[in-house]
């Protein structure tokens, strides 16, 4: 399992890289911001690689939070294909901005990752039931 540490150089149990749940679906999704947030915060914020800035921090704990409380458990589609958009405004800019940059590089650090997250894309998303 891999550990990513503060700026002081701690280790932060806060910020394990295990998946939010036990539902493969968004073990995956977690597992692939993660490697977009690495990419994409090695390249503007800190280049030794193991550790993410505090904005990176505060985004990768955020897009755990969501995928934890995501309503649609295991059917759950990926972020851009979803009927409910649970983050924030400010977030949810943040996250296109870094999917932006990293998306095209998955293909060559992460290509598993990436065609797997294209697929998943692909999959319609299920609609939320009202309660009447």
């Amino acid at each position: 399992m891999n550990t990513i540490r503060t700026v002081s150089g701690q280790r932060d149990a806060s910020h394990e890289t295990a998946p939010p749940s036990n539902h493969a679906r968004r073990e995956r999704e977690f597992r692939t911001i993660v490697a977009m947030l690495r990419l994409y915060c090695r390249a503007h914020h800190a280049p030794n690689g193991t550790v993410l800035c505090p904005k990176c921090t505060e985004l990768h704990d955020y897009a755990q939070r969501r995928l934890e409380r995501c309503i649609f458990g295991a059917a759950k589609p990926t972020c851009a294909k979803c009927t409910v958009h649970c983050y924030k405004a400010v977030m949810r800019e943040r996250v296109r901005t870094v999917m932006a940059w990293a998306g095209p590089r998955m293909l060559w650090r992460h290509p598993i990752l990436a065609i797997r997250h294209m697929i998943d894309g692909r999959r319609p998303a299920p609609v939320l039931q009202r309660a009447q």
